[in-house]
Parts: C-alpha cells; structure tokens; sequence
C-alpha cells in the first residue's frame, strides 16, 4: 500500500507560466513539495524561479501523485494553498493513501472534508474480496460459535450484504 507520505515524498510539480507558454517556452522545473515546509515556502520557491516576470502567471504543466488533483488541490492553474495542511490531516489519520482514493473512486471528486469524514466514518477494510470481507463480518459480529452442522452460503451472504457496502481496490466502506 501507498502511504501519504510517500505520496508527498514522490509528489512533484512542473511550475512554469502561461506568459512563457504563449511565448512558446516550456520554462519551468519540477519541485519536489517535500522539499518545502509550507504552502508560503513553495511559493517563494516558484516566485523565484520565474523572478524574470513582474508577475508571474503559474502553470502547472505537469506532476506526480494524481491523488492531488483528484481531491481537487492540483489542476493546470491551480494549486490549493491549504495542501500542506491537508496532507498532515490525512498522515495523521492513521489510513493509507488508498483508502482516500478508494472513497473518490466511489463518491467522485468530493471535497477533502467530506472525504476525510468518510473514511473515517464508514471505512471497514482491506480484503481480497467479498466473501472474505463477509465472513470478517460474521466472525466479528456473531457473538457465539455455530455449531459444525450450520453451513453458510458465502457466495449468497456476500452478494446479499453487498448491498450495504461498496469495495473499490480492496477497500470495503458501509454504503
């Protein structure tokens, strides 16, 4: 599994300018937002690397990590000044990237609160598939044991209790 933190280890901007682009220039350089503490310091860093505009006119041209920009805090023009903040809040939720990528993958492009408020309301776990998901469900709930006549349809659970839950990559949330 993909942690955030080695997301944003990995996660890299190619900063140029659209005044440059319409020049036909591709100026720019990648930075590494882990080489920044804040929002302010990566600012500074690309007010830097474009100081031969008066006022730059920042263009995303490329990057790495599209979970980024599928929880809407990266696009071509746009990156949001409350990333930094945001990917602590997730590091210190204790789930995994996929888990995030796995409540887009469901819900669509969501904002992160509502997100955030997801996995960690209905999140259930990782599992190899919906049978396996089912019987943690029975093993966890059933407070007894049953006796070794009573046999389960587990092919027939699953598909039942689905209706209840989705699973994106492996992820099971309550529906």
């Amino acid at each position: 599994m993909t942690k955030l933190t080695n997301c944003l280890d990995t996660a890299s901007i190619y900063v140029g300018t659209y005044a440059k682009y319409n020049n036909g220039s591709l100026f720019g350089k990648w930075l590494n937002l882990s080489d920044y503490s804040d929002y302010d310091s990566l600012l500074t860093a690309m007010y830097d690397l474009h100081s031969d505009e008066s006022d730059p006119e920042f263009m995303f041209q490329d990057y790495e990590c599209p979970f980024l920009e599928k929880m809407g805090l990266l696009s071509e023009c746009h990156i949001s000044k409350d990333i930094y903040e945001i990917i602590e809040q997730i590091n210190d939720s204790g789930h995994d990237l996929d888990v995030y990528e796995a409540v887009l993958d469901n819900l669509g492009k969501i904002d992160f609160q509502s997100a955030y408020e997801y996995a960690n309301n209905f999140y259930c776990g990782e599992f190899a598939n919906d049978i396996e998901f089912v019987e943690y469900l029975y093993e966890n709930d059933i407070p007894f044991n049953l006796p070794s006549f009573v046999v389960i349809d587990w092919e027939a659970t699953a598909r039942n209790i689905m209706y209840d839950y989705f699973e994106s990559n492996g992820h099971y949330f309550r529906s």
